[in-house]
């Protein structure tokens, strides 16, 4: 198992987002409105590129969505996916102007229209992601393994190999679940197996909390081990905030070396300040910085000197007052009124020395 280095895969190409080899991980998310309203799924689509996202699935419900495809593409920036079920031929006319197609084998049909769809994607050019679900398993492999990770990794290898003998190699990989253990065991089991690139997510994981939980689990777990090459943190909820927890996911577990990272104090009873609305406010009021670097916001003396050693600048509140400090040296003590301001400043003016 590797702990660090990503697995080596072969790199594919989704509009302008390289997908797999050396690539940055891509953060993925989807839209909820009907497709074929251009207008909600383009302002949809445009909350997403704001809040970061790097390539946008859509559904394809009826023949309606699937010709809507063409204008929504020339009205937006992001690299489009279109999500197909059951019927194969939303693919073919999907596949005229989208940057990528998603099949579940486990309902698309027969091996002559899973061909249809891959000699629609070859003649354009564009990949095809094999999602593979533990909730809808072709009956084959669901009667012999169960909605088990066997049974998932069986339908992937079946699959990879079904296209492969159609002479198509262009692909990209998804095995999710709505739990954490079988997803993080059928992405292990198939990693070693293929080289494609692999998207990560857990299926219908629910609101934000629980979302929040299951995919900082199996998603961070697995980039830990080296394994993801693009993911979608899926939540019933805000699309913003699908986009927010990948990035933090990407961040906390070391794959994404941009913005921020936050290190505060449990509450305890060391405490000299209201805490919880004091680093909320630090958050809202802080601009949008890419360059990485760790802030440390502490409620006492006692924790702030040892942590703020390993951040680039730190700010300890005290009783009335608190410290600013920066790579473990003290830069001052401000009033608490002037604290906040003297922070972001200090926040700033290190963001341009890194840039440096």
């Amino acid at each position: 198992m590797q702990t660090s280095n990503r697995y080596p895969t072969r790199e594919i190409q989704v509009g302008g987002v390289k997908i797999g080899g050396n690539s940055p991980i891509s953060v993925q998310s989807m839209t909820y409105s009907k497709t074929a309203d251009i207008k909600a799924t383009k302002e949809q689509i445009d909350r997403l590129m704001f809040a970061g996202c790097d390539i946008v699935r859509v559904a394809v419900s009826d023949e309606e969505d699937a010709k809507a495809l063409k204008e929504l593409k020339t009205c937006i920036s992001l690299p489009l996916v279109a999500d197909i079920h059951f019927r194969y031929k939303f693919a073919l006319i999907a596949a005229e102007s989208v940057d990528c197609i998603r099949i579940n084998p486990g309902n698309i049909g027969s091996k002559e229209k899973i061909k249809a769809v891959v000699d629609a994607c070859k003649q354009r050019d564009i990949p095809i992601r094999i999602g593979v679900n533990a909730g809808s398993l072709e009956r084959a492999f669901e009667n012999k393994y169960g909605a088990t990770p066997k049974g998932m990794v069986e339908s992937a290898l079946y699959n990879i190999k079904l296209l492969e003998d159609f002479g198509f190699s262009n692909l990209k990989v998804s095995l999710k679940a709505s739990d954490v253990e079988r997803t993080l065991e059928a992405y292990r089991m198939l990693r070693p197996l293929v080289d494609y690139p692999f998207h990560l997510g857990v299926t219908e994981a629910g609101d934000l909390e629980s979302s929040m939980i299951k995919s900082s689990m199996a998603l961070g777990g697995l980039l830990l081990e080296g394994i993801g090459d693009t993911m979608r943190v899926s939540i019933t909820g805000e699309l913003e905030k699908e986009v927010e927890v990948a990035r933090s996911i990407l961040r906390y577990s070391g794959r994404q070396k941009e913005g921020i990272t936050y290190i505060s104090c449990p509450t305890c009873g060391r405490l000299q300040a209201d805490l919880v609305p004091l680093l909320q406010e630090i958050k809202q009021r802080m601009p949008t910085i890419k360059t990485p670097m760790q802030l440390s916001i502490m409620g006492c003396a006692v924790n702030a000197l040892g942590e703020a050693k390993h951040a680039d600048v730190a700010i300890a509140f005290g009783n009335g007052d608190g410290l600013i400090i920066k790579r473990g040296e003290i830069v001052g003590k401000y009033k608490e009124s002037e604290l906040i301001d003297v922070f972001i400043q200090e926040v700033l003016a290190t963001e341009q020395e890194l840039k440096k």
